[in-house]
C-alpha cells in the first residue's frame, strides 16, 4: 500500500447552499481550534458523536487528527474563512485495506453538506491509498449520519448492534457514485452562480468622471439596460455618476452587493478583492487586465477565503437578458436582444462577434460570460447554470482551454441531451508543440484530443464563429433530421451542381429518387424541369409549383431534410412570383428540416420567418447549409445512441500493477521507459495478450531462447534493447525469419558489434503467422487526462497516419467507434471475403488499455505495435511503456479551479 499521508495541498470546494470551504489535511496549528469544534458541540451532538461524554473527549480527538502523519490514517477538515468547521477521519490500524471512518461537524452548521463534501474527500484519498472499505459505526438513533452514509451514491451494509450500526461503505468506483456526487456539485454550482448572474444588487468600482473608462461604460450599459435591482458606484471622488448614487468604499456602501462589478488599475485589483470580501460580497467580476503573478495569486486567494464566485479576470463582462433583471454588465457596444442562447467565451472579441449575430438572427441570449482569463468560472459552470436556468434552449461555448476536461465532458453530454451544445473549436493547432518520440505521442495531436473529447460529449465542434452561427441559426429553427439523406430543389441547374457537391463533400448523402417520385415532381412543374436529384425546376417555375414541389419532398420517405437553392431571375420578376415564399409558406407542420441557399444574400445567414411564426435558415453559400445539416445529422445519431457504459473486466489485478509501477519508479525516481521484462508484467495485470517471448544477454542464451519459443515452423525474430531505444525497425534492431542456431547466434553477433556500448539484451519471439497489422496506444494529456488511440500498425503508422482517438476510461460505445472509425476498418470486419479478425478480442485489448491508463496516473504513455489481428485472436507483439512520478488525481473530485 503506497504511503500518501505526506501534506496534500488545500483545495476549495462549494458546500451544498453555495458557499465556499477549504478542504485540507490537519496539521498540528490545528489542535486548539479542533478541540474547540468539540467543545462547543452540544452534549446531545457530542453523545451522538462519541457515544458518550467525557471531559477529555474532545482533547483526545484533537489529539488523534494532529498527530504526525503516518501510514494508513488521515485527517481532513473543513474550513471557512479561517475557522474549522468539520472534521473527517480514517484509520486502517496500520494494516489491511480496510479504514474506520469518523466525521464531526460543527454545531449550526448541519444540513449544509459539509459532512459529505469531507466524505468525498476522504473516499478519494482513501482510494488512493489502497483502501477499499469503510466502516463507521453509528448510533442507530443518529438519523443524520446515517443518511449522509445512505445518500452518498456508494454501496453500504448495516448491521445492528443493540443501540449501534456498523456501517460497512465499499469504495467501488461506479457510475452510481460518481453520478452522485456529479448531482450535489450541480445543485451547489448553480446556488454559487446566483449572486454572479441574479443579483440582487450590483457595485461598479472603478468608474471614472470622464467618458472613456471601463468602469465608466459598464455602469452606463448597467443604468441603459434598465436593471432593476439596487445599484451603486464606488468612487471617493465622486458623489454621483451617470445618476447612479457614488461612495467611497465598499464598506461604506447602503446594503451589501450580491456582485462587485472590478475595473480599477491591475494593482489595485488584489486590495479591492479583499475589501469585497471583508464587506461580504458574494462575487467578483473583474474586467480589468494586466495582472502579474502575485496579483493573480492574491486576487485567488481573496475569493477562496471570502467564498466569492470569480468571473474574469481581463474579460467583457456578463449579461442576464432575463427582463425580470435586464442585466448588462459589459463594455460591449450593443445590448444583447433577449432570447434562448446561453453563451461563454474566453476571448471578447469572439464575445461581441456571437451577441451581435445571434441578435441579428434573431436567436437573442439568455445569459452571456467572458470568461476572460477564467481563474474560476469556467464553462462547465455557465453548462450547468444553462441547463436549470429555464430559459436557455441552446448552448455556444468558445473556450480556449479546460481546466478539468473529464468534469467538462460528464456535464456536456448530460446537457447536450437536453439542449445542443456548440463550440469553436479554437486553438486546433500544434505550433510549438514538442514531438514526442513514440507513435503514440506523435499521433496524439491536440486537435486529436480535442475532437475525441467533443465527439463524446455530444458537442458540435465547429471550425469558425461563423460556422457556429450558422449550425446554431439551424438547430435553433428546425427540426433535427433522421438521417442524411438531403433532397435538393432549385430554379437555376448550376446552384444545384454546387449544392449537391456541398453535400458531398459534409458527408452527407443526395440519393436519386424513386421513379413513383419522378413522376409526382414531373407532374407540378413546368415544361423542361428534370426531376433528378438536384431537381430542377427551371427559371420557369412559380411560386405555387415550387411551393407543392418542396411539400412534395418534404413528405416523401427518402429524404431526411430538403435544401432549397434560389437565384433571382427575371422570370419570376416579370410573373411577380416570391420564390423565397416557397420556403416560407407552410401547409401543415413540417417533419423534416428545410433549410434555403440564396446566392445572392448579402448576409452568410439569416432567419426568415415563416408563415406559422417559425424560421428557415437562408445561407449565402451552399457549402454552409450543408455544414449545418451535417452538424445537425451528427446531433441526431449521438442523441439516438444510448449513454454507454465501462464494461467491468475480469483478470484484472490492479494492486499488482500499482505495485510494479511503484517498484520501478523508487528505482528510477524521474521515470522512464519500462524494460521488457517490466512492461510484460504489467500488461499480463491487465490480461493483455502477448506474443510468448524470452530474454536473452549472451549468445548461448539466445540460442536456448530460441529452442524454447520456435513453433511448427521453426523460425524466430531476434530484437535489440537498449532503454531509450523506440523504433527498433528505423534503427535496423530486429532480425527476421531466423532458422537454426547458426543463425541466431549470427543474428546476436550483429546486433552485439553494431550498437555495443549500447545493447544490454535481446528479446527473442516466434515468427507470427500473418494477419492484419494494427497499432494501439496510450498518452496521457496533462490537461485532458489519458487519451487512448488505434488503427492501422506497422512500421507505416506514422506516414499513414490513419488512427482515431477516444478519452480514457473507455464506454462500450467508445471501443465500437475506435475500431470502426479508421480507413483501415472494412479489413477488420472482412473485406473482399476475408473473415473478419477477432473483434471480441480486439475490443477487450482496447478496453484494458484503457482501465491501465485510467488506473496509474503515472501511465504517461504506452505504444503497442504491431498488434496483431487475425480472425483466432489480437495478440500484441511489441509493446512499449513509459511511467513518470505523478500524484493520482480524482478527476470528479468536487473542487474549485
Amino acid at each position: 500500500m503506497t504511503d500518501h499521508t505526506t501534506s496534500a495541498p488545500p483545495v476549495h470546494a462549494l458546500l451544498a447552499d453555495g458557499t465556499t470551504v477549504c478542504i485540507r489535511p490537519a496539521v498540528a496549528a490545528d489542535h486548539e481550534q479542533l478541540q474547540g469544534l468539540y467543545e462547543e458541540m452540544s452534549p446531545e451532538n457530542l453523545r451522538l458523536r462519541f457515544f458518550g461524554i467525557s471531559s477529555r473527549s474532545a482533547e483526545m480527538a484533537a489529539d488523534r487528527a494532529c498527530a504526525a502523519p503516518h501510514r494508513g490514517y488521515r485527517a481532513l477538515l473543513a474550513e471557512r474563512a479561517g475557522q474549522v468547521i468539520g472534521l473527517a477521519e480514517y484509520d486502517t490500524g496500520g494494516l489491511g485495506t480496510e479504514a474506520d471512518m469518523s466525521i464531526a461537524v460543527a454545531d449550526g452548521l448541519h444540513h449544509r453538506g459539509v459532512g459529505t463534501l469531507l466524505v468525498e474527500h476522504l473516499v478519494s484519498a482513501a482510494r488512493a491509498e489502497g483502501i477499499t472499505t469503510f466502516t463507521a459505526d453509528a448510533l442507530s438513533e443518529n438519523r443524520e449520519v446515517l443518511r449522509l452514509f445512505a445518500d452518498l451514491g456508494l454501496h453500504i451494509g448495516r448491521r445492528f448492534e443493540g443501540p449501534e450500526v456498523r456501517c460497512t461503505i465499499a469504495l467501488d468506483e461506479d457510475e452510481s457514485y460518481f453520478s452522485a456526487v456529479e448531482e450535489r456539485g450541480r445543485a451547489a454550482d448553480v446556488l454559487s452562480l446566483r449572486p454572479l448572474l441574479r443579483p440582487q444588487a450590483i457595485a461598479v468600482i472603478g468608474a471614472g468622471r470622464k467618458p472613456g473608462s471601463v468602469g465608466r461604460a459598464i455602469l452606463h450599459h448597467l443604468k441603459a439596460g434598465g436593471y432593476t435591482r439596487r445599484m451603486f458606484a464606488v468612487n471617493p471622488a465622486a458623489t454621483s455618476l451617470l445618476g447612479v448614487p457614488c461612495h467611497p468604499s465598499v464598506s461604506a456602501l447602503p446594503r451589501t452587493p450580491d456582485l462587485a462589478v472590478v475595473a480599477v488599475p491591475a494593482s489595485a485589483v488584489p486590495a479591492t478583492a479583499e475589501e469585497c470580501g471583508k464587506a461580504g460580497v458574494r462575487a467578483l467580476l473583474v474586467v480589468t487586465a494586466g495582472l502579474d503573478v502575485d496579483q493573480a495569486q492574491a486576487l485567488l486567494a481573496a475569493c477562496r477565503t471570502y467564498g466569492m464566485r470569480l468571473v474574469g479576470p481581463n474579460c467583457l463582462g456578463l449579461s442576464n437578458t432575463d427582463p425580470e433583471l435586464s442585466l448588462d454588465a459589459t463594455f460591449a457596444a450593443n445590448h444583447p436582444r433577449p432570447g434562448t442562447a446561453g453563451v461563454a467565451v474566453q476571448s471578447g472579441g469572439v464575445g461581441i462577434a456571437l451577441l451581435d449575430g445571434l441578435s441579428r438572427l434573431g436567436i437573442g441570449v439568455s445569459t452571456f460570460a467572458s470568461l476572460g482569463d477564467k481563474y474560476d468560472v469556467s464553462g462547465n459552470d455557465m453548462l450547468q447554470w444553462w441547463e436549470s436556468d429555464g430559459r436557455t434552449r441552446l448552448a455556444l461555448l468558445h473556450l480556449e482551454s479546460f481546466g478539468n476536461p473529464r468534469a467538462f465532458s460528464h456535464t456536456a453530454r448530460r446537457v447536450a441531451r437536453r439542449m445542443p451544445v456548440l463550440t469553436v473549436d479554437a486553438g486546433r493547432t500544434d505550433a510549438g508543440r514538442r514531438a514526442a518520440a513514440s507513435h503514440t505521442a506523435a499521433a496524439a495531436t491536440r486537435t486529436m484530443t480535442r475532437a475525441a473529447l467533443f465527439t463524446q460529449a455530444g458537442v458540435t465542434a465547429t471550425r469558425s464563429v461563423g460556422e457556429l452561427l450558422d449550425a446554431a441559426a439551424l438547430l435553433h429553427s428546425q427540426p433535427l433530421p433522421a438521417g442524411p439523406r438531403i433532397a435538393i430543389v432549385t430554379n437555376a441547374g448550376g446552384a444545384g451542381v454546387l449544392a449537391a457537391d456541398a453535400c458531398a463533400e459534409a458527408g452527407l448523402t443526395v440519393p436519386a429518387p424513386t421513379p413513383h417520385l419522378v413522376d409526382d415532381l414531373l407532374a407540378l412543374l413546368p415544361d423542361g424541369a428534370a426531376a433528378g436529384n438536384p431537381v430542377d425546376a427551371t427559371a420557369a417555375v412559380t411560386e405555387d409549383q415550387l411551393t407543392q414541389c418542396v411539400d412534395r419532398l418534404m413528405r416523401h420517405g427518402d429524404a431526411d431534410a430538403v435544401l432549397v437553392a434560389l437565384v433571382p431571375t427575371a422570370v419570376a420578376a416579370a410573373t411577380g412570383d416570391d420564390l423565397v415564399r416557397a420556403v416560407t409558406r407552410l401547409s401543415g407542420p413540417r417533419p423534416k428540416p428545410v433549410v434555403a441557399v440564396r446566392l445572392e444574400q448579402a448576409l452568410p445567414v439569416e432567419l426568415l420567418p415563416t408563415t406559422d411564426g417559425g424560421t428557415v435558415p437562408s445561407y449565402a453559400e451552399p457549402q454552409a447549409a450543408a455544414r449545418a445539416l451535417a452538424h445537425a445529422v451528427r446531433r441526431t445519431e449521438w442523441l439516438a445512441r444510448p449513454a454507454g457504459t465501462v464494461p467491468r473486466l475480469v483478470g484484472v489485478d490492479t494492486a499488482r500493477a500499482r505495485s510494479t509501477v511503484a517498484t520501478y519508479l523508487d528505482a528510477n525516481p524521474d521515470g522512464g521507459w519500462l524494460g521488457p521484462r517490466e512492461c510484460a508484467a504489467l500488461l499480463d495485470c491487465y490480461g493483455i495478450p502477448q506474443l510468448p517471448w524470452a530474454w536473452a544477454e549472451t549468445e548461448d542464451d539466445a540460442v536456448l531462447a530460441a529452442d524454447r519459443l520456435r513453433g511448427a515452423d521453426g523460425r524466430v525474430v531476434m530484437k535489440g534493447h537498449w532503454p531509450g531505444l523506440l523504433h527498433k525497425t528505423a534503427e535496423h534492431a530486429v532480425h527476421l525469419d531466423l532458422r537454426g542456431d547458426s543463425q541466431v547466434r549470427a543474428a546476436f553477433r550483429d546486433l552485439e558489434t553494431r550498437f555495443a556500448g549500447l545493447l544490454t539484451g535481446v528479446v527473442l519471439q516466434p515468427l507470427a503467422d500473418r494477419g492484419t497489422e494494427l497499432f494501439a496506444g496510450v498518452v496521457q494529456d496533462e490537461v485532458f487526462g489519458p487519451l487512448v488511440l488505434f488503427g492501422l500498425g506497422g512500421t507505416a503508422t506514422e506516414v499513414l497516419a490513419d488512427h482515431a482517438a477516444r478519452l480514457a476510461p473507455l464506454t462500450d460505445h467508445d471501443v465500437h467507434d475506435l475500431i470502426t472509425a479508421p480507413r483501415c476498418a472494412p479489413l477488420l470486419f472482412g473485406a473482399n471475403g476475408a473473415r473478419p479478425v477477432d473483434l471480441e478480442g480486439l475490443e477487450q485489448l482496447l478496453l484494458r488499455l484503457s482501465r491501465m491508463a485510467a488506473d496509474l496516473p503515472q501511465f504517461a504513455e504506452a505504444d503497442f505495435n504491431p498488434v496483431l489481428a487475425t480472425p483466432g485472436g489480437v495478440t500484441v507483439l511489441d509493446a512499449r511503456v513509459r511511467l513518470l512520478p505523478r500524484r493520482p488525481h480524482d478527476p470528479y473530485l468536487r473542487r474549485l479551479r
